[in-house]
């Protein structure tokens, strides 16, 4: 998660940077705010260190095949139409321009690309670097830098920020974001009358970085690239890392006996492509294939089986093949290798050429409901019991919670609990829930809710933004962060409500529709931007809505993703929306993946000086061993488990690692902060052990469960053969 969440670290703080300056946990940070380090007492301050694309159509056949296609161009006033319903739940919505955030380098037509690995390039006072990965760039006004990042470990920092090491001074006045797709955006230069001097496109995924000029020019690129003799590419060395620079298109490159030495000079049209040399890899190798600059990204998904499968589709202005570098330790099962890396953050990273690659991850189906089959009859009254005590305390705190993270959560809570009474045959309890949360749920999916101007309980469409805020902003949500965190907890509810409520269903489907739609529209559409959160290349979702840092965008609560899109997938189902239904399982089977990859199962044998077990909070450019809002062990690990729902067996199958981390977070016992979650989590490795541990519980769960969610969790795994 971007903003920090926790009920009981309402009196931490967070070093800003300046001295005797603090600010307090839930309020707006500056973007030179850190993550509180995971060291008791402390804090850890660390540095600032499109355009639409074509619907996604899924579509299933006897084989239990289901695929999916997205991306497309990048050009500006091209959306593709809205969803008819979608349309209609707009029209029926209350409008109202909330945000706190507004693009301030962004081409007129473009919808705002919020909780992207490159929004820190469209909003904010100056365009903050990106990591499209291999490379690090900065953008500025005038010109750009870019690098390979310098990969280093400490005991809680994996770091690879910005590495400047090649300049090219453009000589504009102004940059601005002109296009972006699934995989690429591209960026305008114009002089101080206004004139495009030229582009440049970056792509996840690629070594190179092409700069295409719209007029004549000439650029004195820094440090000068001295000509290869043998006929290969131009290239130069800067501590260590050895680069390379080919042109195109009519440009060429000034030599002692011809031009300024090191200057490209451009026509229009003409183009620079700069790259970085791979470790068994060689220069000549990488400029075959730079001189055929990446011009986009499509990307088109499939779920067959017992796994899902994406492929990232690359669009280069000849048509001709690239090199790709998919994200590291992924399974790619499609595409041509080669003997290059790069070491990257997440470790080292392969090269492949051609025009695409597939990477494959195993399915983690969609779930709302416990198997409470293999409970004794013993443990089926304990359970009983429990959920009598916490029914009684969550009906008569009435759903407190106004803004839409806690407010989800409370819906969350109740609904796991009524599904549990509805299992154990508590008809009575869960009569009294569902009529309790279904005025809840039609307080909060009410299209006209905000329209008395006190009211809190419901959601708003931003037109400027094109986005769905709560009334009652929370943790950042004004400013577009966390959406698909607060968002699942409520479509969770509805989908489980509605399930059974054909009236319901009907009645609630409208705001339903365009929350999904907020967090996870199929297309690229007028009214909101293709996936928002979800990123299909690294595999995982973005937090942060303007990602206000100098280390890229950030993700920290990877399990509440999952929950989000496993949400999306129910409510494909309970809708009868097929192609809703696989992308959901599609992105929560990969942000699953993901989430052990990256967070609790990651590899960490590249980085002999990080001293965890976990990975808290990644970013584009470095990774920590940090949370936004505590600085225990419990809420690292605790953070990537809750709410721990029924589809959380993602996190098993590595018993070991499950006890190692454990070791760390659960060191002083169960009942800290998230102790609930973290006995769910051991009953994964070890059930009868997470059963020894319900008594060590904290006195206060998580507000995103009970003790008798956990209780039938953990009972449920150890009172089976599982």
């Amino acid at each position: 998660m971007f903003s920090p969440r926790a009920t009981r670290s309402t009196n931490s703080t967070i070093s800003t940077g300046s001295a005797g300056s603090h600010t307090p946990i839930g309020r707006r940070r500056s973007r030179i705010a850190a993550p509180v380090a995971l060291l008791a007492g402390a804090a850890l301050l660390a540095g600032c260190t499109g355009g639409p694309a074509a619907s996604v159509e899924g579509t299933s056949s006897a084989s239990g095949t289901a695929t999916g296609d997205g991306g497309g161009s990048g050009a500006a006033g091209s959306p593709a139409p809205t969803d008819a319903a979608v349309t209609a739940a707009l029209a029926g919505i209350d409008q109202q321009s909330v945000a706190k955030i507004a693009p301030t380098r962004l081409a007129d037509g473009l919808v705002p690309p919020t909780n992207r690995w490159f929004s820190g390039l469209v909003y904010g006072d100056e365009p903050l670097p990106v990591f499209p990965n291999p490379l690090s760039i900065k953008l500025s006004d005038t010109g750009l830098a870019l690098g390979l990042p310098q990969v280093t470990a400490t005991e809680k920092t994996i770091m690879g920020g910005i590495n400047p090491q090649i300049q090219l001074p453009l000589g504009a006045a102004k940059m601005t974001v002109t296009a972006y797709d699934t995989l690429s955006v591209t960026a305008t230069y114009s002089a101080a009358d206004g004139a495009a001097l030229g582009s440049v496109t970056l792509v996840q995924g690629s070594p190179y970085v092409t700069y295409t000029a719209a007029t004549d020019q000439t650029i004195p690129v820094e440090p000068i690239f001295t000509p290869s003799a043998s006929g290969g590419p131009a290239s130069v060395t800067v501590a260590g890392h050895e680069y390379g620079l080919v042109v195109g298109q009519g440009a060429t490159l000034g030599t002692a006996g011809s031009g300024t030495p090191g200057a490209v000079t451009l026509p229009a049209g003409g183009t620079m492509t700069v790259f970085a040399a791979a470790d068994g890899m060689s220069l000549a190798d990488l400029a075959a294939t730079a001189s055929d600059p990446v011009v986009g990204g499509d990307v088109s998904y499939q779920v067959s089986g017992d796994t899902v499968s994406t492929t990232l589709q690359y669009r280069t202005a000849g048509g001709g093949p690239t090199a790709i570098v998919p994200m590291a330790g992924t399974t790619v099962t499609a595409g041509a290798a080669t003997d290059g890396t790069y070491p990257t953050i997440y470790g080292s990273a392969g090269i492949y050429t051609g025009t695409s690659v597939t990477v494959q991850a195993p399915l983690t189906q969609p779930a709302s409901e416990l198997d409470l089959s293999g409970l004794s009859d013993a443990d089926r009254q304990a359970v009983a019991d429990q959920v009598r005590t916490d029914a009684a305390a969550v009906l008569a705190d009435n759903f407190s919670a106004t803004d839409t993270y806690f407010g989800g959560k409370f819906l969350y809570r109740a609904t796991t609990l009524m599904t549990l009474a509805d299992q154990l045959g508590l008809s009575d309890v869960a009569g009294q829930l569902r009529t309790a949360l279904t005025a809840q749920v039609k307080q909060w999916f009410s299209a006209k809710g905000c329209a008395d101007a006190t009211a809190t309980k419901c959601f708003v469409y931003d037109p400027t933004a094109k986005t769905v805020i709560g009334q009652q902003a929370s943790f950042g949500s004004d400013e577009i962060n966390d959406h698909h965190f607060h968002y699942g907890y409520l479509l969770y509810a509805a989908a489980v409500l509605a399930k059974d409520d054909a009236a319901l269903k009907a009645e609630i489907t409208p705001v339903a529709d365009l929350l999904v739609a907020d967090i996870a529209s199929s297309q690229a559409t007028a009214d909101f931007p293709q996936y928002r959160n979800f990123d299909p290349y690294a595999g995982h979702a973005w937090a942060s809505g303007s990602s206000p840092f100098g280390d890229g965008n950030n993700q920290e609560s990877s399990s509440e993703a999952v929950n989000a899109w496993n949400a999306v997938a129910l409510w494909g189902q309970v809708t009868d929306d097929q192609q809703l239904t696989t992308q959901g399982e599609w992105m929560m089977s990969t942000e699953a993946a993901s989430a052990k990859r990256y967070w609790t199962n990651t590899d960490l044998s590249e980085f002999a000086g990080f001293t965890h077990s976990i990975v808290a909070l990644n970013w584009g450019g470095k990774r920590d061993y940090a949370t936004w809002f505590s600085a225990e062990p419990g809420a690292a690990l605790g953070i990537q488990l809750i709410p721990m729902g029924p589809y959380s067996q993602y996190l098993a199958g590595d018993a070991d690692r499950i006890k190692a981390n454990l070791a760390e977070g659960a060191s002083g016992g169960y009942g800290v902060q998230f102790g609930e979650y973290m006995a769910q989590y051991l009953a994964l490795a070890d059930p009868a052990a997470a059963k020894a541990q319900l008594g060590n519980l904290p006195a206060e769960i998580d507000n995103a469960t009970t003790k008798a969610y956990v209780m039938a969790y953990v009972l449920s795994r150890a009172d089976s053969s599982d």
